[in-house]
């Protein structure tokens, strides 16, 4: 050890006068001492640690410790899901759990979740009952279906009709829809897990009904159509229509299944989107088995959902691979609050907030900018906030490519990097997801809900007035 080494050693403050320091006793107004301890004793040992290593040219002075004693100490303390403001203006953020529930779905989780409830108990005859049963038949009244059965989401209802009715089979799928989503999604290796044989046919942009026609043989199990929700493929293609897959798959035999992925419940031109392929269109041209998301524009939890005739939905609810895949009591609940409302088309949307959001014009827009605009400036007069057009995404695998027209505040940060400001915004109390457009930073009111106005106004003051390289001493939960 260096002569110099030991003096930056001697220089770091103890943990006892770091208690002292008034930033400290903010943090013990939200976290235990013993919590606080620890965090300033790891911290210390931190910095010790890089002094020893040689980085001598690091400033390790009570600040330093301070902000690594805060990151610990905010780490361990706050929840990993947590609720922030959605100022992207996308409205089926992967990132930020695609759809936020409505109000019925979130009154129906709190029940539920408070004590116990009839999950799988028949109050009539005071035996074990079915957990979807209702959930289903209320299902097949929305959509019109024989059947249905739900699991966790749809990579899981993929995977189970595959398992139940193609293990060690063939499937056919055109080669242009052979999808890849977030995460470890790919239709492919969902074949493989499902033990099914992947045949895939045509090219990228043009499949026709005889490429399927040729690829059947005595193991083809079924036609699987797989919509590219996330995707789109423009210029010189052709795409098989449903309908005549159907019809092919029918005339020898074979299963026809529609996976739907977003799951449109009627049909999106009425909000005056693009057309999106929904589920009572793939109903009606006679797919055996539909399966579609819950949380994308359905606008409800995270579920896959399965209609069909009534021997495959049962085929499939009697696999042992269902069980592994099945939904809690919470996403039941939420689902069918969230379906309840699709009784009236017109009520679902406004009162489930994916579609109240798709469905926002942009006078509506205007008038939610221009208010906030005025509050952002009333807040933080120094900084420049103003009003301009720019474009929404439904997001979530949904309308790829289809931009939304959408009227947004644009701040011009004065005093601070645009980066810094975003990294500052989130990591105030309520956290504010943003995005840049023309070095600036872009808040979308289509996915900022009313009720956040106020929360948001002061993260954005918080975000302006926040400094650079100082214990920013981030509000902590209760411990």
């Amino acid at each position: 050890m260096t002569p110099e080494q030991q003096e930056r050693l001697r220089s770091i403050p103890s943990v006892a006068d770091l208690l002292n320091a008034e930033a400290v006793q903010r943090w013990l107004e939200h976290a235990s001492r013993p919590a606080v301890v620890r965090a300033l004793r790891d911290a210390v040992e931190s910095v010790r640690t890089r002094i020893l290593a040689g980085h001598g040219d690091e400033p390790f002075d009570a600040n330093t410790v301070l902000l690594t004693a805060e990151d610990l100490l905010w780490e361990r303390l706050v929840p990993p899901v947590r609720r922030v403001i959605n100022a992207t203006g996308v409205v089926l953020h992967t990132g930020l759990g695609r759809a936020p529930l409505c109000e019925a779905a979130i009154e129906a989780i709190s029940d539920a979740a408070a004590g116990y409830c009839t999950l799988e108990y028949d109050l009539d005859s005071g035996s074990r009952g079915s957990r979807t049963r209702k959930l289903a038949e209320l299902i097949c009244e929305v959509t019109g279906a024989e059947a249905a059965t739900v699991v966790n989401n749809n990579a899981a209802a993929t995977l189970l009709i595959l398992n139940t009715f193609a293990r060690d089979r063939e499937v056919i799928v055109s080669r242009g829809q052979l999808v890849e989503i977030g995460g470890s999604y790919r239709l492919p290796s969902i074949m493989t897990a499902g033990g099914a044989i992947l045949r895939e046919v045509g090219t990228t942009n043009r499949t026709h009904l005889r490429d399927y026609e040729d690829a059947i043989n005595d193991r083809t199990a079924m036609l699987l159509r797989v919509h590219t929700s996330n995707f789109r493929v423009t210029g010189f293609v052709h795409t098989t229509p449903l309908e005549e897959i159907v019809k092919l798959a029918h005339r020898v035999g074979l299963l026809a299944v529609d996976d739907l992925g977003s799951g449109a419940l009627f049909d999106l031109a009425a909000l005056g989107l693009p057309g999106e392929p929904y589920v009572a269109e793939s109903l009606a041209a006679g797919a055996d088995l539909v399966c579609f998301s819950g949380d994308k524009l359905l606008g409800g939890p995270q579920a896959g959902i399965i209609l069909g005739r009534r021997e495959l939905i049962e085929g499939i609810e009697a696999n042992a691979l269902a069980r592994c895949c099945r939904v809690d009591k919470l996403t039941l609940l939420a689902l069918e609050a969230t379906l309840r409302h699709y009784d009236d088309p017109a009520e679902a949307r406004h009162a489930i907030p994916t579609l109240a959001m798709l469905d926002l014009d942009t006078d509506a827009l205007a008038d939610r900018a221009r208010a906030l605009c005025e509050r952002f400036q009333h807040a933080v007069p120094a900084e420049h906030f103003f009003v301009c057009s720019d474009a929404s995404y439904a997001g979530g695998g949904s309308l790829p490519g289809r931009e939304l027209p959408t009227v947004v505040v644009q701040w011009r940060p004065g005093r601070r990097s645009v980066d810094a400001v975003l990294t500052a915004l989130r990591h105030t109390e309520i956290p504010v997801i943003a995005r840049i457009r023309d070095e600036g930073i872009c808040l979308d009111p289509r996915t900022i809900q009313e009720d956040e106005h106020d929360d948001l106004v002061a993260a954005v003051a918080s975000a302006a007035f926040a400094d650079d390289g100082e214990a920013t001493l981030r509000v902590l939960p209760p411990s």
